[in-house]
């Protein structure tokens, strides 16, 4: 009887291979890295100026810690925020300086009536434990309970995009610590279904912003803050469903988007072409 012929695939080879087999179940999404298993609901991502690392939360019930990761989904830095509580945490942004603000604002239940935004400065981010600054908000009085999942920076005014059915409401502060009540700025009307919205941000030259879903980006344009959605807007769908909850630019045309992990799906770093989505 003859023997059988073994062959020995190298290692890295079948890395490739699976990575390029992957690829093709993400629809327009470029695979970019796995998030490791102890981060199981990553709710928030976001880059700041002069750093490689994703910087990333997970939302409420887990610690109170921002992480610093690669694309390929290492992690890097883990920073405890001593003065805070991780209530609910959904989003991140960030300013030109490097700081990064933590938006403590989910409100599923509709029974919060304050909220808050943890900044963390830029020399604590290589700190294993930092005090934040605190800038707490409430909504205006006559306006009903809202869940916030989305918000961004620009020329020093934070806008905060709420979760709706079929739309959502922008309100404004100013990012100064300190107690503040949101100004109401709009209702905006989104076409179609599944529009509620879990992360935002905006380009660094000030020019795109981005609504995240779970299978699409709007990208508004073209637009005079407050009123950004008064501009250009793009539906840009992923061919793709998952639980999609952070969302930040790589570059002016570039997005990194993270989902959460259930079971054996989701989990991942994804990179999406604003200008060549198909």
């Amino acid at each position: 009887m003859k023997g059988k012929i073994t062959m020995i695939i190298p290692k890295r080879l079948i890395f490739v291979l699976l990575i390029t087999l992957a690829c093709t179940s993400f629809g327009n999404l470029e695979l970019l890295g796995d998030l490791p298993n102890s981060l199981k609901e990553v709710s928030a991502a976001e880059r700041i100026p002069h750093s490689d690392l994703i910087w990333v939360i997970e939302d409420s019930g887990n610690d109170n810690v921002l992480f610093g990761i690669t694309q390929k989904g290492d992690i890097k830095k883990g920073i405890e925020i001593t003065n805070a509580q991780n209530k609910d945490w959904e989003e991140l942004t960030s300013d030109k300086y490097g700081n990064i603000y933590i938006g403590d604002f989910g409100n599923n239940n509709k029974k919060r009536t304050s909220f808050k935004i943890y900044k963390v400065k830029q020399q604590d981010l290589n700190k294993k434990q930092a005090t934040a600054e605190v800038i707490s908000f409430k909504l205006p009085f006559i306006e009903e309970p809202h869940d916030f999942e989305a918000f961004f920076l620009h020329e020093n005014s934070l806008y905060l995009v709420t979760k709706e059915n079929k739309g959502f409401t922008l309100f404004t502060l100013p990012n100064t610590i300190g107690q503040h009540e949101a100004k109401f700025i709009e209702h905006f009307q989104l076409e179609g279904k599944d529009t509620k919205i879990t992360a935002a941000d905006i380009s660094e030259n000030g020019a795109t912003v981005v609504l995240l879903n779970h299978k699409r980006v709007w990208k508004f344009s073209n637009y005079k803050l407050p009123k950004f959605f008064d501009g250009n807007i793009e539906k840009l769908s992923f061919k793709h469903n998952s639980q999609k909850e952070g969302v930040c630019f790589m570059n002016d045309s570039t997005l990194i988007i993270t989902d959460e992990r259930s079971g054996h799906d989701g989990g991942n770093i994804y990179g999406f072409n604003l200008n060549n989505p198909n």
